[in-house]
């Protein structure tokens, strides 16, 4: 089954972040059990090349893969997807207009007069101009997941109208982003946990899948009752720091 058909079914989805710009660090994480793995290309030094090579990696070790863009630009989507990721992380979403935008962006002839998705057929996604172009197009609707961000403030004053956009697949809570929005110091703040549900709730009526990072993967159970399904938690910086910490405790040196 396709990480969009998990995501729209409501089965639960676990990745992490990937911030190491090598195609290493991908294999290893494929050997994990995670569901997927995202590239963040927007908090990270990724450049076109290293999207390129690890997404390569992720391909050749079959475990999906997300880009988060470094923005909205159409070309950073397009980017993400020729190379052969299986969708995006998009940031900043702030208005239903962007994430009409968004939407238009990462598929094919959506969206009247908004920016479309630029078909290049000789691209990995396309198998190189192995696919034809309605093979390709087929494909790539069956498969692309659009996850738009909601990290603004602007985003909260209109919550019910971006989870109601078709071709976004899932409202993605950038938690630390929305606590600093909201003037708080912890992302237990009650004002962000309030924020937090206002958005669950709002995607919950949309029929949206939604998710979340939360510093603390023993929450997930918790958000799991409040509707969220899709989660992105850690990083392979958190895992190298963490098991070196653990390493030096168990030695006792």
């Amino acid at each position: 089954m396709s990480l969009k058909a998990r995501i729209a079914g409501g089965q639960p989805v676990l990745g992490t972040f990937v911030k190491t710009p090598h195609p290493h660090i991908v294999e290893v994480l494929a050997t994990s059990g995670l569901d997927c793995v995202c590239l963040d290309a927007e908090h990270a030094p990724f450049d076109r090349g290293d999207i390129d090579r690890c997404i390569l990696a992720a391909r050749a070790t079959t475990i999906p893969v997300l880009v988060r863009t470094a923005s909205s630009e159409p070309q950073e989507i397009l980017n993400a997807l020729d190379c052969g990721a299986d969708g995006v992380v998009v940031p900043h979403v702030r208005s239903a207009a962007d994430a009409r935008a968004v939407a238009a962006c990462a598929h094919y002839g959506v969206g009247g007069s908004l920016p479309r998705r630029g078909y290049a057929g000789s691209s990995r996604a396309a198998g190189y101009g192995e696919s034809s172009i309605p093979q390709h197009l087929s494909s790539s609707a069956g498969k692309t997941v659009v996850v738009a961000q909601i990290e603004d403030l602007e985003a909260l004053d209109c919550i019910e109208e971006i989870a109601a956009v078709d071709g976004i697949d899932v409202l993605f809570i950038g938690r630390i982003d929305l606590t600093v929005a909201l003037g708080c110091a912890s992302p237990d703040d009650p004002r962000v946990v309030a924020a937090v549900d206002q958005i669950l709730s709002a995607a919950i009526r949309a029929g949206r899948p939604a998710g979340m990072f939360t510093p603390r993967a023993e929450d997930v159970p918790d958000w799991r009752k409040k509707g969220a399904a899709f989660f992105l938690l850690g990083s392979d910086h958190g895992f190298i720091r963490s098991g070196a910490m653990t390493l030096r405790t168990q030695a006792g040196l």
